[in-house]
């Protein structure tokens, strides 16, 4: 018979004593479980105990998170957590140099625990923990040169334990003092540091920047750009990874009026060459981490185009005709204009027309006006002026090239030019924050200053390349348009080195070659219709279905490494799970306001709902991932897989399946029906009865 559902059976180890199995009744209170266990042991004083699991984690076992123990479980009893906090408090304020140091050391262990971080917490730990930080580095300047590893050693536990403290969300990052970020500031700004002491001191950076609006502006005033630079230099990733996650924090969180300024003085300390060559095309991988921040600063980096992408073109700005006016002279290279005279200014203002429709515009008249449509607003203009003025030979070539030939085929480059525009920043999601997952970012566009303008001005040269390709007249605009967006997205998702490189993969991607693309893939999606094949379909898809569940359970095994959300490390059996729930209905989306601005983020949250008011939290690093677990959960639920990657193996198991059974087949036509059932025989004397 098998034991009650809140019987678990476990093994509780002690200090010099042999480990204990009982079994653990979770109908009892907690407190009277581990008196029981004391009383084993004859240990007094039971309020002065608790478990906690004997793994790497060594978190503490409570009354909200006992449903977590399971039958097979190693538990430890140890100090309980209000004791144990009680004692590293006096501990770490002991004048003995090495009782001081193993102390911080236990410290930073136990502070990843949150029922240990909070009873810390209520002692005010934090304050004394910044207190010896702002102190620390003064009252032990003497004894640097003669214990300086043990110094370095210290802090870095001091600084670790402030980290951990401060991720469980207790306590407000608004109550730290000028002198705590100054010193924190000048660990950074230190050109020889413990290299443990500067991930922790840039990681506290970050969170102050992003996480308190006064902190920021605090931090800005303390650190600069410069001083960051150098620790691009080195070769450690992770402080790489740090530094970089810092410039970012410092970048969203500063006012818009302060952003591009800020822009130009990455510009100026060669911020970009110095990650290409340090970082992106270092001799080594990147990770995750790395690659996550630097699409962040690929983002916000594009960002600063949302201002011109979304200012409309004023008519009677004579600044911004100018421009217009200085398309028209690279194109047409005017030596002199006509004088003022009433009958001159009729001619010019005809030519001026002549040439504008040359150029492509809409309006011929007034070709200000075909800029007054957000996006991409000037930001149209700016590229065109850009190739003009950099790309001279090409963008002359391309309007005489237009200009000549006969109206119905002729490419409009001033039309194409805005909804190319268009295209890239839809493309680039220029405007939108950067997601918390995603790590996509593109090498190539970190090999230019200009890599934006550079990307049009190779893309525009496509445009018109596609054009020709396909013989396109005025009605097929917009099929151009698209076949020159697939050409980019499939350039693109080869993440090539370099601008050169991307112009390369375009080169093979002909309007001929997508059409072989589309065509193969055609074939490769072939839905037959027929009846005998639906049946067949349907007959063989349960197997497949069972395929899939098996895959995406053999997956949920192997596990998956989530970005942390909490620091609470949790685990729950697969009989508690009552539900799973994604996107808007997920808690954490409910409860944290930012990321509801950001779509991407709600496409990749589920969370895993036990119990009565618990939850797991989840935020899949990629769609596929997501796809995965909610995917296996809902298997282990006994609810269908719904998710778009279950259809896309489906579709294509179910074709290669069938297109497999079918090879014997082939060239032979299936009839839509089954053939008749002939007509009953006279008799039935040819049967032979094998009795």
């Amino acid at each position: 018979m098998p034991p009650p559902a809140d019987i678990v059976k476990v093994a509780i180890e002690w200090p010099g004593a042999y480990p204990k199995l009982m079994e653990i009744d979770q109908k009892k209170p907690l407190s009277a479980i581990i008196k029981e266990v004391c009383d084993g042991w004859s240990l007094a004083n039971h309020e002065y105990f608790a478990l906690q699991h004997a793994d790497s984690s060594n978190f503490y076992i409570t009354e909200k998170n006992r449903n977590e123990i399971k039958n097979g479980t190693i538990l430890r009893l140890t100090t309980s957590p209000a004791q144990n906090a009680q004692q590293l408090h006096e501990r770490i304020q002991s004048s003995s140099m090495d009782a001081k140091l193993e102390a911080l050391k236990d410290l930073a262990s136990l502070s990843r625990d949150v029922t240990f971080a909070q009873e810390f917490i209520n002692l005010d730990g934090i304050s004394l923990l910044t207190q010896m930080v702002e102190s620390g580095t003064e009252r032990y300047q003497k004894l640097q040169k003669i214990m300086k590893p043990c110094f370095g050693d210290m802090l870095s536990f001091t600084l670790t334990a402030f980290v951990e403290l401060m991720d469980h969300g207790i306590v407000s990052w608004d109550t730290f003092s000028v002198a705590f970020i100054k010193k924190i500031a000048s660990f950074v700004n230190k050109s020889a540091i413990d290299v443990s002491i500067l991930q922790r001191s840039l990681a506290i950076l970050e969170s102050m920047v992003l996480n308190s609006h006064d902190l920021y502006q605090k931090v800005a005033q303390e650190i600069t750009i410069g001083q960051l630079i150098p620790h691009l230099q080195g070769t450690d990733q992770e402080i790489q990874t740090y530094t970089i996650a810092v410039i970012n924090a410092l970048f969203l969180k500063a006012p818009d009026e302060r952003r591009q300024e800020m822009a130009n003085i990455l510009a100026q300390k060669q911020l970009r060459s110095i990650i290409l060559t340090h970082v992106i095309r270092a001799q080594r991988a990147i990770n995750n981490e790395m690659a996550h921040q630097l699409y962040v600063l690929q983002v916000l980096t594009f960002n600063l185009l949302e201002d011109r992408m979304m200012t409309k073109m004023d008519p009677q700005d004579q600044a911004q005709r100018d421009i217009i006016f200085e398309l028209r002279r690279i194109a047409f290279d005017a030596e002199s204009e006509p004088n003022n005279s009433s009958g001159s200014m009729e001619k010019r203002k005809s030519m001026y027309t002549r040439d504008y429709k040359k150029l492509g515009f809409i309006n011929h008249v007034n070709p200000a006006m075909d800029f007054t449509q957000t996006p991409p607003g000037m930001l149209a203009l700016d590229n065109m002026l850009y190739f003009a003025k950099h790309h001279q030979d090409a963008y002359i070539r391309i309007v005489l090239e237009n200009s000549s030939r006969e109206d119905k085929h002729e490419c409009p480059f001033g039309r194409s030019s805005i909804e190319l525009t268009k295209m890239l920043c839809e493309i680039l999601k220029v405007g939108e924050l950067p997601s918390e997952t995603c790590n996509d970012f593109h090498p190539m566009f970190f090999t230019h200053d200009r890599s934006f303008e550079e990307f049009f001005c190779i893309c525009i040269q496509l445009l018109n390349k596609t054009w020709k390709e396909m013989r396109a007249t005025s009605e097929d605009f917009n099929k151009v348009m698209q076949v020159v967006k697939e050409q980019v997205m499939r350039a693109l998702t080869t993440k090539p080195s370099s601008l050169d490189q991307f112009k390369s993969k375009l080169q093979n991607l002909s309007y001929t070659e997508i059409l072989k693309i589309r065509q193969s893939e055609r074939m490769n999606q072939e839905d037959f219709q027929s009846r005998p094949i639906l049946e067949l379909k349907e007959k063989i898809q349960p197997e497949i279905l069972e395929l899939i569940k098996q895959q995406r359970l053999n997956r949920l095994v192997e596990g998956t490494c989530f970005r942390k959300l909490n620091c609470r490390r949790r685990q729950v059996p697969v009989a508690d799970i009552k539900a799973v729930v994604t996107g808007k209905d997920c808690p954490h989306m409910k409860e944290k306001g930012a990321l509801k601005q950001n779509k991407e983020v709600l496409e990749l949250a589920f969370s895993i709902l036990y119990d009565s008011n618990c939850q797991l939290n989840f935020i899949a690093p990629d769609k596929h991932e997501y796809c995965i677990w909610t995917d296996g959960l809902n298997a282990l639920l006994g609810k269908d897989m719904m998710s778009d990657l279950t259809r896309n193996d489906l579709d294509t198991l179910l074709s290669m399946e069938i297109k497999l059974r079918l090879l014997d087949l082939e060239n032979i036509q299936i009839p839509d029906a089954p053939p008749p059932i002939p007509k009953e025989p006279s008799n039935y004397d040819f049967v032979y009865d094998c009795n």
